[in-house]
């Protein structure tokens, strides 16, 4: 899973408090999940923003395609679960935000990884954004074609040009997909809604040359909306396969009681309405600026008064309205 950014854990996160009859074999998968080369020093103190009852779980897109072991992160995201306000919330963060990278000053955010990992990163978005997180996920190309090949596809509206430059990503994501009963290479043939399998459901999400990163991160999104839609009129007694279909392909520090936890959490709170936010804020050049910078390539600058509105959307559930800022 490379240009992922919300899936895997939050379908995750819902799938987990299965019916009580199915308990024992969800939790049998979940163990699967792999749980020992997560660097979580940097988790387990709280130097910056920090509210009890709030919880802020950063996901990772691993830039790693087979074989390779260290990449850019190509998606970032934080999902928050905040049960003071009974809401969900979902903040993109940019791959090319320009932050000051601890030990090796500015950069894109994403080059934060390759560097040092999860721990680098993790203080580079803890020191920049002035938010402490909890728990970090980090998931796999092979995670999002079998979540979506296991659930029978993922309904969305394709575009003429989104059409075409998806349809060049396929015979790369075709090689990918693990599934057995994959069948023959299908391109994209005809715009409009319809229904993608795991290989092209991800060349979708990796589409970037028409408009840019948010573009993309908007049609993860529309994937992640749609298949919670399909999640929910699925039998139950399909849950823990789709978790036995992901726990191969995640890493985290998290128990398996936790994500139980943070799942009933999810289940409780609800995600008919999951709210979003970008950051930076890339709707006024009053909070951001883009464009080539210095010898750093195009990078994302933020002014330092648009972190108080993500910590506001994050801690106090206030969502960002420009008219108003």
């Amino acid at each position: 899973m490379k240009r992922l950014k919300q899936l895997t854990i939050i379908l995750l996160l819902v799938l987990l408090a299965t019916p009580l009859a199915l308990f024992g074999l969800s939790v049998s998968y979940l163990s699967k999940i792999n749980s020992n080369n997560i660097d979580t020093e940097s988790l387990e103190k709280h130097s910056y923003a920090h509210k009890d009852g709030i919880k802020n779980i950063l996901i990772l897109g691993s830039d790693a395609r087979p074989g390779e072991n260290v990449s850019r992160t190509d998606s970032m995201m934080i999902l928050t679960i905040d049960n003071v306000n009974d809401s969900i919330k979902i903040t993109s963060l940019a791959r090319d935000a320009f932050v000051n990278i601890p030990g090796y000053g500015y950069s894109k955010l994403t080059h934060a990884y390759a560097y040092g990992k999860e721990k680098l990163l993790i203080d580079t978005i803890e020191s920049n954004f002035e938010i402490d997180l909890d728990d970090v996920v980090l998931i796999n190309f092979q995670s999002f074609i079998s979540i979506i090949d296991a659930i029978g596809g993922v309904t969305v509206d394709v575009t003429e040009d989104e059409m075409a430059e998806m349809n060049k990503f396929i015979p790369e994501t075709y090689k990918w997909s693990e599934n057995p009963d994959k069948g023959e290479m299908k391109l994209i043939t005809k715009a409009g809604s319809q229904k993608l399998n795991g290989y092209q459901a991800l060349s979708f999400a990796r589409i970037r040359k028409n408009d840019s990163a948010f573009g993309r991160d908007n049609r993860q999104r529309m994937i992640v909306s749609n298949l919670l839609k399909e999640i929910k009129n699925t039998s139950k007694l399909k849950y823990p396969f789709l978790i036995k279909a992901a726990a191969p392909y995640i890493s985290t520090n998290m128990s398996t009681t936790k994500m139980i936890k943070y799942g009933i959490d999810v289940l409780r709170i609800g995600t008919g309405s999951i709210k979003q936010m970008e950051f930076p804020i890339v709707s006024s050049e009053k909070y951001s600026t883009g464009g080539i910078y210095g010898g750093y390539g195009w990078v994302l600058r933020f002014e330092p008064e648009s972190i108080k509105i993500l910590k506001n959307f994050i801690f106090n559930d206030v969502q960002f309205n420009e008219s108003n800022n």
